[in-house]
């Protein structure tokens, strides 16, 4: 340890490119993956400013539980629907399963006025927020029959 530290101070100028390098780095990458909103913050936009709710996840998992409002293009039909979607007035929020990959497709939109669901829809389910047409996936137990005591 005693090393390391000495290390780092005969080198000042190399570590303390290394931590402009690292801030840049952070910097940059939450730009491009595009600015997140919370669950409750979605709900403020919609509201105020009729933002509009796009769900880039699979016509399935859609149509198991989607946020009331959005409509789905799954991300695989994204690109041949970018100008459908750049030519939208208000503001966009891009939902998908976790937030990562809502993240890609604010990059193809390329428009200020897009957001992501941070945690996308497990963080909404996670705030507590309601889903559409959410199906119970959980099988029921069947349970085993109590003895009688009666014959």
């Amino acid at each position: 340890m005693d090393r390391a530290l000495e290390f780092v101070g005969n080198h000042p100028f190399l570590f303390g490119i290394l931590a402009v390098l690292a801030v840049l780095f952070f910097t940059i990458e939450n730009k491009r993956s595009g600015r997140k909103i919370s669950p409750n913050t979605l709900g403020m936009m919609v509201n105020s400013q009729n933002a509009q709710l796009i769900d880039i996840r699979a016509k399935k998992k859609f149509e198991s539980g989607y946020i009331q409002g959005s409509r789905n293009i799954p991300f695989t039909e994204l690109k041949d629907r970018i100008e459908e979607i750049r030519a939208i007035e208000q503001p966009v929020i891009i939902i998908c399963d976790m937030g990562v990959q809502a993240g890609a497709a604010i990059q193809m939109i390329g428009k200020d006025s897009v957001y992501r669901l941070e945690g996308g829809i497990g963080g909404w389910q996670g705030a507590g927020m309601p889903l559409v047409g959410l199906k119970d996936t959980v099988p029921k137990k069947k349970g085993k029959a109590k003895p009688s005591l009666h014959k």
